[in-house]
């Protein structure tokens, strides 16, 4: 009997595929920015193998590292995207940019920007309505 638990074999056609759905990138996007077609975008996200030059070029077209589609969990809300800041043009020489891989629950973001735009809108609405005590005090 064994008692190590097995783990189960990586999909990594399945993780681009719900990588590239997170993040809202429709197939024929991510297949332009590949130079590729939409078909071909479909086959690889079906197969369980996807080469690691493949994999680098979709991961690079989505923003995010090869390791963050090969480690997409299950729940799918935490991603690793990696952000470079470039001051200069873009294609610029790899020593001119920073690259940072940042970890975040997405639910979390959107409630933490929803409640700066509801912050926002109050702002607004206190600030008019001090406006139209000012007009009708004149």
């Amino acid at each position: 009997m064994e008692t190590a638990a097995r783990k189960q074999p990586i999909h990594l056609g399945d993780h681009v595929r719900r990588m590239r759905t997170a993040l809202g990138v429709k197939q024929a996007a991510l297949a332009t920015e590949l130079g590729t077609t939409q078909q071909n975008i479909s086959r690889i996200e079906q197969e369980e193998e996807v080469d690691d030059m493949t994999l680098e070029r979709i991961a690079k077209a989505l923003g995010v590292t090869a390791e963050a589609i090969k480690n997409f969990t299950e729940e799918g809300t935490v991603f690793h995207i990696q952000n470079m800041h470039d001051h200069s043009s873009a294609g610029a020489g790899v020593g001119n940019c920073n690259q940072h891989t940042f970890n975040f629950n997405a639910v979390e973001k959107i409630i933490e920007l929803y409640d700066a735009l509801l912050k926002s809108e109050r702002e607004k609405v206190e600030l008019l309505e001090r406006l139209l005590k000012n007009q009708s005090a004149h």
